[in-house]
């Protein structure tokens, strides 16, 4: 009798520890200043307090494009189990950066995806996002970028003349891009989508970028397919402070958007339980200093304790 006690308390300490380790935890990638040092990491346990992880210092050291940048890094895990990054190389470039991972701690060669080399006058490829296909089993790689001439009806003599829409290719190995195409027009200067499935449908989390009058501020549109159409934009979900670099979560019952309230230097986040109605809770968040636009992902607790074992080699 005292053996099967003893061995049922072993199976259930084993249970406890793969539950454990198996736990749910977040993970957010940023950058700092202009994003020449690299990628950097936090993480969180209940998506409000954010912690830095290897001492605040960066993981990996941007090596491609002329201005050998990484901002704006957005990492997701793939059909593959593999975690795929791209990130902005530069202000000037055609081009977007490009790595994967194992294990969110060795990446693979830095390549340059050439997504807008074929045109020519393209002024730039900002913050891109990538999103995973689970029904086609493909990735749809997606981006902001000003061509001089385009949508002349938003055009804005503000802001450097920048004025934006969202692009995209396809891939299913990373290897082989499809034509680059226009993904969201909303009829007005867009930039930094971010789009995830959620309830049956995309969910596309964008910012409004006019200048003239100021909107500055993030909304929402919805799809059936990954490459749209996406319905109008809604109204705005943030407010009236300036807003760029959304990411988000759905901890719990609830969605909360995270983002750069970056003319404030800090970050903010606003809460959802519908998708429609929006409450600010930035006043319940905590990131580390300096942490600019990013993108948050779920891990397990296994996977943060590798991560943390980093600082103690």
């Amino acid at each position: 009798m005292k053996l099967n006690q003893f061995l049922s308390s072993i199976i259930l300490l084993c249970f406890f520890i793969s539950c454990n380790a198996q736990k749910e935890v977040y993970l957010f990638s940023y950058f700092k200043g202009n994003g020449e040092h690299g990628l950097h990491y936090a993480y969180s346990k209940d998506g409000l307090k954010w912690e830095t992880l290897h001492n605040d210092k960066s993981l990996l050291t941007p090596e491609v494009g002329e201005q050998k940048l990484m901002r704006d890094p957005c990492i997701i895990k793939g059909g593959d189990d593999k975690y795929h990054m791209v990130w902005t190389t530069g202000w000037t470039e055609r081009g977007i950066g490009y790595a994967s991972s194992e294990d969110l701690i060795n990446w693979s060669p830095q390549e340059l995806i050439p997504v807008m080399e074929d045109e020519e006058t393209a002024r730039n490829c900002w913050a891109p996002e990538i999103t995973y296909d689970q029904k086609k089993d493909e990735y749809m790689i997606y981006w902001a970028t000003t061509i001089p001439g385009k949508f002349p009806e938003t055009q804005s003599d503000m802001d450097s003349g920048y004025n934006h829409r969202m692009y995209y290719v396809t891939t299913k190995d990373f290897k082989d891009y499809s034509e680059t195409k226009l993904l969201y027009e909303p009829g007005f200067n867009v930039i930094d989508a971010s789009i995830s499935w959620h309830d049956g449908k995309y969910v596309m989390i964008l910012k409004d970028e006019t200048r003239e009058p100021a909107q500055k501020n993030l909304k929402v549109a919805f799809a059936e397919n990954l490459t749209g159409p996406y319905s109008d934009a809604s109204k705005p979900i943030t407010g009236k402070y300036w807003a760029e670099g959304p990411t988000m979560l759905k901890i719990d019952n609830q969605y909360i958007v995270y983002f750069d309230k970056y003319t404030d230097h800090q970050y903010g986040a606003v809460a959802s339980k519908d998708l429609k109605n929006w409450t600010d809770i930035s006043d319940q968040i905590t990131f580390p200093k300096g942490t600019r636009h990013g993108t948050a992902i779920k891990i397990t607790q296994a996977q943060l304790e590798k991560l943390k074992s980093i600082d103690k080699k």
